[in-house]
């Protein structure tokens, strides 16, 4: 065995993650359900002025205690950024839903987010769609709080999030009236 053939041996394949189990849910007319398990804070407290301000949508932030975002509605993925850190959902009654995973995070290019699906797909709510590793976008130096908004609000009245507080994947997180 020569020098060559132990590098090779020494560089182990990278192995893809596990794709994680989708979570039972129960979806409602204009609801958006918690992609993302963790702590809900106002938008007002979002780490970036743009999400805070609302400029893209009303909603809510969650502080993730765990790093899998799944589809808070059934409908259709209508965008899914190439490196994985944001997605679009429009359910069947017309509510648009942006999912952004962090803040400045397109910088990593990708780096720490796994995709388990793609635009175009139909979801259905509870279904995996990003996994993200928070570790590593901190390390990045990014925060990794994870925007839940309502993309096309000025349509509606109102857009209610529910209060401040723990929140668990799958349960009711905004109404839409």
């Amino acid at each position: 065995m020569g020098f060559f053939d132990k590098l090779k041996k020494a560089a182990p394949a990278k192995q893809a993650p596990a794709k994680p189990a989708a979570v039972a849910c129960t979806p409602q007319p204009m609801t958006v359900l918690c992609p993302v398990a963790g702590e809900a804070v106002a938008l007002a407290d979002a780490p970036d002025p743009v999400f805070a301000e609302g400029m893209l949508g009303q909603g809510i932030v969650i502080r993730p205690s765990g790093g899998v975002v799944y589809a808070p509605v059934d409908g259709e993925l209508t965008a899914m950024m190439g490196s994985g850190h944001a997605a679009g959902l429009k359910s069947p009654d017309g509510v648009e839903v942006l999912i952004h995973v962090g803040v400045d995070t397109v910088e990593m290019k990708g780096e720490g987010f796994t995709m388990w699906a793609k635009q175009g797909d139909q979801v259905k709510a509870g279904q995996p769609i990003i996994s993200f590793d928070s570790a590593k976008i901190k390390a990045a130096g990014h925060p990794d709080e994870v925007m839940v908004l309502i993309s096309n609000t000025a349509e509606y009245d109102a857009v209610e999030p529910v209060a401040p507080g723990p929140v668990s994947v799958g349960q009711p997180v905004i109404t839409v009236r």
